[in-house]
């Protein structure tokens, strides 16, 4: 169902940029302290976790397991702040480094796509069984919250999660990777993409890349749009005809119905990477499903407050809804 959003911030700071610049501009220096820990894969690639804290088997504190937005890393500004968020309430941050997205390239081809599950998957299992006295969460930003919409829908009743928050996920990959090209959105596009081209760069000098893409670095350095960095590069890794074909099938408003776990969306009318059409009618959503929609936030902004103490509602928000799933409920 929809619910209106309690986010209201000051006049001075309803601009959709600078709710979307903010957050990261004023948490440059934020300090975080995490325990990394790699998982070798059976396909010969790993995945890098950073931990608020490495329980025991018997822990039974909720756990948070987080997946960043695109080239995110714990070094983002917005997941150091949930897990501060995260370790404020007494409980445990984990987050699920993306293939490629910690500070070394992975080994295979392949990286990772919005509609890509297995990673997650193996994740939320890993962490079930080995703490099954510990309340399990997950949130996802942008694209992360794209795959975790994915995987909330493939498993339903199974999801292993007892509730979950996604924000500012892009439902509908067309219409983002075209609103990202027009005005002031298309610096966001030229960032995004200048770490996209360097990951891909880097994986030249281990990989073949080359024969794997049908393209040299210069090429790949020339790509500028989304639309041409999926046509070229992500799909022909992960299995898709073209961007037509990965976006068509890893769109995941169409796949809303399906979500039997508790799920808080969280967006912003005005998000600078989104248009109005990723909004989900109620006919699309499970009844599983509280979508919280705002006037402002910009894209995983969600920032109140004055200049000199600037407030991030979003590690305000999302703790206090996940508290709501605790035998302690004590937020």
């Amino acid at each position: 169902m929809f619910q209106p959003s309690q986010f209201q911030p000051q006049w001075w700071i309803r601009n959709a940029h600078l709710q979307t610049m903010l957050p990261t501009i004023s948490r440059r220096n934020l300090k975080l302290t995490t325990i990394n820990e790699r998982l070798e894969l059976e396909d010969g690639d790993f995945l890098d976790l950073a931990w608020t804290d490495l329980p025991a088997a018997e822990n039974n504190k909720p756990i948070v397991v987080i997946f960043h937005g695109l080239e995110g890393s714990v070094e983002s500004p917005y997941v150091k702040g949930i897990m501060r968020a995260v370790t404020a309430a007494g409980w445990v941050g984990l987050v699920m480094h993306f293939r490629g997205c910690s500070e070394e390239s992975n080994r295979l081809l392949r990286a990772y796509h919005s509609g890509d599950t297995s990673d997650a998957g193996y994740v939320i299992g890993l962490m079930a069984k080995r703490y099954p006295n510990a309340p399990l969460f997950a949130v996802g930003y942008s694209l992360g919250g794209s795959v975790l919409t994915h995987y909330l829908a493939q498993t339903g009743t199974k999801s292993q999660l007892l509730a979950a928050s996604i924000v500012s996920a892009p439902l509908l990959l067309a219409e983002s990777a075209e609103r990202i090209k027009k005005g002031f959105s298309k610096a966001y596009q030229r960032r995004l993409i200048k770490r996209l081209q360097d990951s891909v760069v880097r994986k030249f000098e281990h990989l073949d890349m080359r024969s794997a893409l049908d393209m040299t670095t210069k090429q790949v350095k020339k790509l500028n749009t989304f639309v041409e960095f999926d046509d070229r590069v992500t799909a022909p890794l992960h299995g898709f005809k073209d961007a037509l074909d990965y976006y068509s099938q890893c769109s995941s408003l169409q796949f809303l119905h399906k979500i039997q776990t508790p799920t808080l969306f969280i967006h912003a009318e005005d998000d600078p990477f989104l248009t109005k059409k990723v909004i989900p009618k109620l006919e699309d959503m499970s009844d599983n499903i509280l979508f919280e929609l705002s006037r402002y936030g910009g894209h995983v902004g969600f920032v109140y407050g004055s200049i000199l103490k600037p407030k991030y509602w979003l590690e305000e928000r999302i703790p206090t809804w996940f508290n709501e799933f605790t035998k302690e409920n004590k937020l």
